[in-house]
């Protein structure tokens, strides 16, 4: 948030205020998704940005034994995949670009 009030080329941005429908393949209704960050640049170029661990770009690795945890980790993976699809697909209809940021793109190691 302070990238984004300290950058000059931002002249737009908003968190977690648009709501994007999506169904979930896990209990097969609609629901809402929000997303981070809404940006706009001076440029007129306009993003959706979700920011989350690089670990959950990925699906779990199950360990020796199937554990609660790793359940917990599948059914997120899932969860943010339909997101996910959602979102990259209202961007596609609103002339906008789609991405997550992790750890990485932040610099945050």
């Amino acid at each position: 948030m302070v990238y984004c009030d300290r950058n000059d080329d931002i002249i737009y941005w908003a968190s977690e205020e648009l709501a994007i429908p999506y169904y979930s393949p896990i209990d097969k209704k609609v629901h809402r998704y929000f997303p981070d960050f809404i940006i706009k640049t001076s440029k007129g170029k306009r993003f959706m940005i979700e920011i989350k661990p690089a670990k959950y770009l990925k699906p779990p690795k199950p360990g020796k034994r199937k554990t609660r945890r790793f359940f917990g980790e599948q059914v997120e993976f899932i969860r943010n995949q339909a997101k996910w699809k959602a979102a990259s697909k209202y961007c596609e209809d609103q002339n906008m670009e789609f991405k997550v940021f992790t750890e990485r793109e932040l610099g945050i190691y």
